[in-house]
């Protein structure tokens, strides 16, 4: 006599990477600002060191196979992604940032948000021509701040190869804005 799920029934009730990392993820209202819904804040994930871990890995594994030179992170949280990537490949890093937080000479990027307009800066030097660039952050929401570091990447002579994202809401269409470059990412929600 059996006792207990059979295996493939035992399978089903490990959850997947992508479910473990969508329960770790805490929704918040009101926040960035009041009257948003369903604001997706992933420091509850990295709180988790073996499951950041994971994420990483799968990361690094789909990163590696495109083979670029460097590293893009997005402020802030792509540093949390971005960082370790590049750490992992044993390639650079370049900090996209938000206005006046660099030192040095910079090129920026203006972008149009849902509720106004921002902007994205790199510093001139960060990207030499010809080089292959990986864009990583995060979150892909509406696709503008991406496609901002885009531009100056591209602006500096880089070849985007693609963007990495943990989590993407689809239902935003940032896709939309990036079509034409291979985007990855790990969960998708597909509603706030």
């Amino acid at each position: 006599m059996r006792v207990g799920p059979r295996p493939r029934e035992a399978e089903r009730l490990v959850p997947s990477l992508e479910e473990q990392v969508s329960r770790s993820i805490r929704s918040l209202n009101d926040f960035p600002r009041k009257g948003f819904t369903g604001f997706k804040d992933l420091t509850t994930l990295w709180k988790d060191g073996p499951l950041t871990r994971k994420v990483n890995d799968v990361l690094y594994q789909h990163a590696k196979k495109m083979k670029p030179d460097k590293i893009v992170g997005i402020e802030s949280r792509g540093f949390v992604v971005g960082a370790p990537l590049a750490d992992r490949l044993g390639i650079g890093f370049v900090l996209a940032r938000k206005p006046n937080k660099l030192p040095g000479e910079k090129l920026r990027v203006e972008y149009q948000l849902e509720y106004g307009k921002d902007s994205v800066e790199m510093h001139s030097d960060a990207i030499a021509k010809g080089e292959k660039v990986m864009i990583v952050d995060d979150l892909l929401a509406t696709g503008g701040t991406s496609d901002a570091a885009r531009q100056l990447v591209e602006k500096m002579g880089g070849k985007v190869i693609g963007f990495i994202f943990v989590v993407e809401l689809t239902f935003l269409k940032g896709r939309d804005k990036l079509a034409g470059y291979p985007i990855y990412s790990l969960v998708k929600y597909e509603q706030s």
